[in-house]
């Protein structure tokens, strides 16, 4: 029998489960403020977290916040080294999304505040 690698056990895997259960707040807040392609928006990430949160891809993402109709494409450009840029924006749905993750996230981390008696 051969045992999976483990999920928790190690405070190392806690960055990468809250990285995926905020990348969607963190994709419709920069889409708030322009219209970006991906590239643009992991690297962005990447510079505001000062390092710590890095992205190989955000493609899944991507795709299930526009099949929620929380995004939509922008436009299309082509770059100078002849790639195609994708452009997203939020729509008012994604907007109105965003708007409630960001209130149910400050209520998680209150409470968990208080657990942990960090206040």
């Amino acid at each position: 029998m051969v045992k999976k690698g483990k999920t928790s056990g190690s405070p190392s895997n806690l960055p990468i489960a809250l990285k995926k259960a905020t990348t969607e707040m963190m994709v419709l807040h920069l889409l708030r403020e322009r219209p970006m392609y991906t590239y643009e928006m992991m690297s962005a990430i990447e510079e505001r977290s000062g390092g710590v949160i890095v992205f190989n891809t955000i493609y899944l993402s991507i795709y299930r916040l526009e099949e929620n109709g929380y995004i939509r494409e922008y436009e299309k450009l082509m770059s100078v080294d002849n790639r195609t840029r994708i452009y997203f924006t939020i729509t008012d749905a994604g907007l109105a999304y965003l708007d409630a993750s960001i209130q149910e996230y400050k209520r998680y981390i209150a409470a968990l505040g208080r657990i942990l008696g960090l206040e």
